[in-house]
Order: C-alpha cells, then structure tokens, then sequence
C-alpha cells in the first residue's frame, strides 16, 4: 500500500511523470491528477485524469531515480554503476563506503543491494540534496554524510571514489578496506586514472583499469543502426586489498 509522501511514477501511453503521493494536483496538458488519490493505492493500479487519460502507478527503481531525481551535477552512467557492482562483487552482505556523492544516485544504486552504504559528499548543499534523493528512495540503510572521505574512519568491504582524485585517497581507501575488499574509482580522464593506477600498483594486489564503450541500437523503418551518441563516458579502476 503506497504511503503519503512516497515518490512514485505514473506511467501513460507516451508519458510519465515522477510524483511524490499525497496533498496536491498534478496538471498536464492531458488532463488533471489528484495526487493525495494515491495514498493507499497500490502498485499496478490506474488512475485517470479528468479528461480520462490513464496512468499506471509504480514504484520507482534505481534507474528512475537515475532519470527523474534532482541532481546537483552529471551522475554516474548506469553502464559505469554497474561494472562497480559487477567487478567488485558487491552483495547484501557488504559495507561500502561511497565518496563523491553528488546527486546520490551511485549511493541508491548500492543501497539496493549492500548491506550499508556510508556516502560522503564534502559539498554541504549536495549532501542535502543527496539525503533528499535517498529518502525518496526509501533506503535507510544509506547514509549521507557532508564530509571529506579522507577524515573517514571504519572498515568497509567495497570504497567507491567518484572525485577528484589524489594518491593520498588511494592510499586512505587502502586503510579503509577490509583484507580482500576492493577500492573501485571513476575518473573521466586518462591524466587521473593514471594517478590511481600508480598509487594502487604498490599497494594493491590485483589491479586493473577497464573503459565500458555503450552503443544503443536504433530501429526505424530505414532499418536498424547503432546510435551515434557517443559511447565514452568514463574510466573504472578497480583494486583489490
């Protein structure tokens, strides 16, 4: 049963909209929605406009957060999240330290799957807009902090760095992982993740940097093409204690 102030989408033929349930009218060139119409709805169900156009009402996953939340800046692409998820193994058991917050959408990403997420943004207004994004969420095993990674402390099975980058973080993320954990970073180019290659090489074990290229395909009635976006988005660096 959704709940007042839980963020949902409602999906139409060729649009959707991301809301938050309860006081207050959604209004669109398709007719009129009373939102607080949602509380005690559920998942799957349809509501109607005054012109009677239907809307399918879901929760949102990981990926509509990607689409729809406020950022503060350029989020990490899904591509990227996931060869992190995929390359450190990252599982419901772990604890994982996440820096470069932004907008959070890494850190919602994680807390869908590890056991905590401890995020550190050392920009205070982004931090509250990630604490924002990770409330709509739903996640409470996510927590934003509004610090520098480097004054961290604890231990953690998965850091993740998505900043500008440092030999002194490789080396505070080595202190910070668990014997067998990973350190994965995201560096867009080439200059920083030479930085931690070089800092991880003598302190890691295993090491190794990786370039996801995406490529969507096109379809139309002239046939079907690969996109003409480009596909470079970032570098993955991951290294393992």
């Amino acid at each position: 049963m959704i709940e007042e102030g839980e963020r949902l989408l409602l999906v139409g033929e060729k649009r959707e909209y991301y809301v938050k349930a309860g006081a207050g009218e959604l209004g669109t060139d398709l007719g009129t929605l009373d939102l607080s119409t949602l509380v005690g709805a559920s998942p799957g169900d349809v509501i109607r406009t005054h012109k009677d156009v239907a809307f399918t009402i879901l929760r949102p996953r990981p990926t509509d957060f990607f689409t729809h939340a406020r950022r503060s800046g350029a989020p990490m692409l899904p591509k990227d999240i996931g060869m992190v998820i995929a390359y450190t193994g990252m599982n419901r058991r772990d604890e994982v330290l996440d820096a470069g917050t932004g907008s959070g959408i890494a850190a919602i990403y994680f807390g869908n799957i590890a056991r905590k997420v401890v995020t550190c943004e050392v920009r205070p207004e982004f931090a509250a807009l990630a604490r924002k994004n990770v409330e709509s969420a739903g996640l409470e095993n996510v927590e934003v902090r509004a610090c520098d990674v480097l004054e961290a402390g604890g231990q953690y099975d998965v850091v993740h760095l998505d900043m500008g980058l440092s030999a002194a973080h490789v080396e505070h993320a080595y202190t910070l992982l668990k014997p067998g954990g990973y350190l994965a970073s995201y560096t867009p180019f080439l200059e920083h993740t030479f930085i931690v290659l070089d800092a991880a090489q003598s302190l890691f074990r295993d090491v190794h940097a990786y370039e996801c290229m995406e490529r969507e395909l096109v379809r139309s009635g002239r046939g079907t093409r690969p996109s003409t976006r480009v596909g470079h988005s970032g570098y993955i660096t991951v290294a393992r204690k």
